[in-house]
């Protein structure tokens, strides 16, 4: 159990049965009145994100997850097949646990799976990727002088504003969690 005044983002708790991760949280001590910590938490399986109000000093169950590396080896209809670098068993992953993540990865990839109660909760993708331009339109002749960007198509699918000299071929480094071109390799 932990206390909400001790929360944090990020942390993952468990409230009523369900796993949630804290996106934000405001303390809040009013002039006339009991005090309270006012929190915007995420459903770690279905994404979607509630407010909730909190009493200060309430407890609430803090969720243990189990965090383990695994090679993501390629997909097989709905499920991403990844194995565990300990052991070297092959594990079907559904690929909904991965959400939009599924467009960064590549096979032997490693990543790290979050499970909870040997039950696989989710992905953790690393937060840059190499991945190569399969296709994007042609630097137009004057283009390239000023700041602008074009979309390019990455292996995977991911779709990324770049430079204009980016040409198909090209392999970049992108942020995965803001979806942003950082450099070409």
């Amino acid at each position: 159990m932990i206390s909400v005044n001790d929360l944090k983002t990020g942390l993952t708790l468990e409230v009523d049965g369900k796993l949630w991760s804290v996106v934000e949280f405001l303390h809040v001590k009013p002039g006339k009145g009991a005090a309270f910590v006012r929190t915007k938490l995420k459903n770690v399986e279905t994404g979607q994100v509630v407010e909730r109000t909190f009493r200060a000093g309430e407890k609430v169950a803090k969720a243990t997850l189990d965090r383990r590396e695994m090679q993501y080896l390629y997909k097989e209809g709905n499920d991403l097949v990844m194995m565990d670098l300990e052991s070297y068993e092959q594990i079907p992953v559904p690929a909904d646990t991965v959400g939009d993540g599924i467009k960064y990865l590549k096979e032997n990839m490693n990543v790290q799976i979050l499970m909870h109660d040997a039950k696989i909760i989710g992905i953790d993708l690393p937060n840059f990727v190499e991945l190569a331009v399969i296709d994007t339109p042609p630097a137009e002749k004057g283009n390239t002088a000023q700041g602008g960007s074009k979309p390019a198509t990455l292996e995977g699918g991911a779709i990324v504003n770049v430079p204009f000299f980016i040409q198909v071929g090209d392999v970049l480094k992108i942020d995965t969690r803001t979806n942003e071109f950082l450099s070409r390799i």
